[in-house]
């Protein structure tokens, strides 16, 4: 299960969230990471002693219940009990004063204390959003990602079909590449996969025979992204004579891959010599595109063609009798 220590979400949000570290620093490397009874958007909530969130945010409201707290045994009494769960770190927003006595929990059991000027809603928005794409589940794919037609497509196939080059032509009519090669998806949401580069790979396509190009410098900002949902998957395999007689024409059979339980639609195309997989695969997009808005072009076909044959029959009758 993926998890970060605290350590890094604050060296990632210290600058937006302008955070501050307060107390209990041997705490630094406490994780976060996410549970089968705690998803990721509920792992960052408002102070709570009953169910206590990984981490825990004090706003203006947390603060004037502490405050109201007696100094004495109630104050420790529910400080005990919130230091006796799994709490990760504590962070003070609203440009608060931090209670000595949370600091001195917060020392004593090691568990960061951050503070914020930022306002408690806006910040536990932000760190939600950073932890469901930090501790997304990932897996590595090996093929070619594509922005086409702002569809998300994930290129398929064995070595040497041609994917790199089929990604070069597609680039050049002006479709965006987001990875080569080795391609990051994550699941950030149940049904939602995003496509990611590697750091190393960004930018670059390798092209047999030609080498390693750099998309960005050849072809402008515009003709790459760092990450894009995952909405099609195009299988390239290899046709032969006995294949192509055996294929659905009318391709009335939905195919899908499951990728970390997500199903995601997929689309083979035959690779032959003489088709022009560029046009192809911008057009399974663009078909794609439009039975997504409930246009169904071979439903429809079929329709058409089962009004005819009614019809025919009818005038077949007719003419019998």
């Amino acid at each position: 299960m993926p998890s970060i220590s605290v350590r890094r979400l604050y060296q990632d949000n210290q600058q937006k969230l302008q955070l501050s570290w307060a107390g209990g620093t041997g705490g630094a490397d406490n994780r976060i990471q996410e549970s089968s009874e705690r998803p990721v958007l509920a792992l960052v909530g408002h102070l709570n002693f009953i169910h206590p969130n990984r981490v825990q945010v004090i706003g203006a409201e947390e603060y004037d219940f502490l405050s109201r707290l007696e100094n004495g045994s109630m104050m420790k009494l529910s400080l005990e009990d919130l230091f006796d769960t799994e709490v990760a770190v504590i962070v003070v927003a609203n440009d608060m004063p931090v209670p000595q006595l949370l600091l001195d929990y917060c020392d004593k059991h090691n568990v960061p204390l951050i503070t914020s000027p930022v306002e408690s809603p806006y910040l536990m928005d932000i760190l939600r959003i950073y932890l469901q794409h930090a501790l997304a589940v990932s897996v590595t794919k090996h093929g070619v990602f594509l922005d086409v037609f702002e569809v998300g497509v994930l290129i398929l196939g064995q070595s040497g079909l041609g994917k790199s080059e089929l990604a070069l032509e597609l680039l050049t009519r002006g479709h965006r590449l987001v990875a080569d090669d080795a391609v990051e998806l994550h699941r950030t949401a149940p049904e939602k996969l995003e496509g990611r580069c590697p750091q190393v790979l960004r930018d670059f396509l390798e092209v047999r025979g030609v080498g390693i190009l750099n998309i960005r410098k050849m072809f402008g900002e515009t003709a790459v992204r760092l990450t894009k949902s995952l909405q099609l998957i195009i299988n390239l395999i290899p046709a032969d004579d006995h294949y192509m007689k055996t294929v659905d024409r009318l391709n009335t059979l939905i195919e899908y891959d499951e990728i970390l339980k997500v199903k995601i639609r997929k689309i083979t195309i035959p690779v032959a010599v003489g088709r022009n997989l560029a046009v192809l695969v911008e057009a399974a997009v663009q078909n794609f595109i439009l039975q997504q808005r409930g246009i169904d072009s071979t439903q429809e076909f079929l329709d058409r063609h089962t009004a005819v044959m009614k019809k025919d029959n009818i005038k077949n009758e007719i003419d019998a009798d």
